[in-house]
């Protein structure tokens, strides 16, 4: 099949340089090892800038057949280049171009973006998240808060932002960073002290849970770090049967209350007294060698080439509600 595989990496292609600039850059090696995986199962693949030229690629590259349908699909791995919701823009550019891809929806999106939005979502749901509170310069009531609090941009991913705050004046401080760095609100929410796990979610109708990876804080006093440090991880990590049903039925239910789609990442706190609390849900999770999603993948058996084109297989079903090919996936055990 033809797959465009759709990420950001020249920030050159749009018409104006305007609005709030996407703040982290791709790991090429990353998404060159996802076009290595595709060309492994026998895909025809272009790798493409998602930008204001795309569309014209994309049709010259997976013309649709006489009938109209369309003669590929997209990976998506397009975090976006600039302004508000950057996620959304390619998934909005290729519904509107009628182009299948991978992933949440514009909505899917915008609803998991929106770190406030999710947790009053899943909080309608039943599912446990920290009290939080939204600042716009520091000075306002946090109400009945505990110190210490996690302070991050409303809208960002990938903890850009994230500082741990212990004291009002750094609270105050912490919020005005975010708000002049971001131009967006802070989320404040309370710091829970415990595990921090990673779930990894791939399906639809039926969604599998992939082996959890826990990141490895070693003797640190506190369990805190920030976007830059290299994080040592634990996959799969050793939970106990009651508390991991517990964290597998509140990532799924946060999957499906953000109206996430193929494959997302929920990131989980687990107390001392092993509660788990969602702190929020990465609609498209980096994939490639050594991420997160893809340490999970492994763990449960699938090859890089095997996990991507699972994804690009629930993509298909959902459109045409068929696999890829008779013979793809015969059975649902990774290859």
């Amino acid at each position: 099949m033809r797959v465009g595989i759709v990420w950001n990496h020249d920030y050159t292609g749009v018409i104006n340089r305007f609005g709030q600039s996407r703040p982290e850059v791709d790991h090429l090696k990353k998404v060159q090892s996802v076009v290595a995986a595709l060309q492994e199962r026998g895909h025809e693949t272009l790798l493409c800038e998602g930008d204001k030229g795309l569309l014209g690629v994309l049709e010259r590259f997976m013309p649709p057949d006489p009938q109209s349908r369309p003669s590929g699909i997209v990976l998506n791995m397009a975090y976006g280049i600039q302004g508000e919701c950057r996620l959304t823009h390619v998934p909005a550019m290729l519904e509107m171009a009628g182009i299948p891809y991978t992933g949440s929806s514009p909505l899917g999106h915008g609803l998991a973006l929106d770190k406030v939005i999710t947790k009053r979502l899943i909080r309608d749901c039943g599912v446990p998240t920290p009290n939080f509170c939204i600042m716009h310069s520091g000075t306002e009531s946090t109400s009945d808060l505990r110190f210490p609090l996690i302070v991050k941009p409303r809208h960002e991913y990938n903890s850009f932002g994230v500082q741990l705050v212990h004291n009002p004046a750094q609270l105050r401080q912490a919020v005005e960073v975010i708000v002049r760095q971001y131009a967006q609100d802070a989320l404040v929410e309370e710091y829970v002290e415990g595990r921090e796990i990673y779930v990894a979610l791939l399906g639809n109708e039926d969604i599998e849970v992939l082996p959890l990876v826990e990141r490895d804080f070693g003797d640190r006093e506190t369990h805190f770090a920030t976007w830059e440090e290299t994080p040592h991880r634990i996959c799969p990590t050793r939970i106990g049967s009651e508390i991991a049903t517990k964290v597998q039925d509140i990532s799924v239910a946060t999957f499906r209350a953000c109206q996430c789609r193929d494959y997302a990442r929920v990131d989980i706190r687990i107390d001392r007294s092993g509660q788990p609390f969602v702190l929020e849900i990465n609609s498209m999770p980096v994939l490639g060698k050594g991420s997160y999603y893809t340490q999970a993948g492994m763990a449960a058996g699938y090859s890089l080439s095997s996990l991507v084109d699972r994804i690009l297989d629930f993509a298909h079903i959902r459109y045409f509600r068929v696999g890829m090919s008779k013979n793809a996936h015969a059975s649902n055990l990774p290859s």
